[in-house]
């Protein structure tokens, strides 16, 4: 076999599951729970609950 089909082949079978990898932890870094007890938000800059305010 050719060097340059052996390489293809080898990217066409690793690509895929470095690929999934990547997406399955990024979904998770991504989302995050909310620790405020009811009828508080996190605050965006300081990260610190705050009494949620209706307008």
């Amino acid at each position: 076999m050719r060097p340059t089909a052996i390489a293809a082949a080898l990217m066409l079978t690793l690509l895929p599951a470095a690929a999934l990898a990547e997406g399955c932890s990024w979904e998770h870094r991504n989302q995050s729970v909310s620790q405020c007890p009811d009828g508080h938000v996190q605050d965006a800059t300081t990260g610190a609950c705050v009494k949620q305010t209706t307008s």
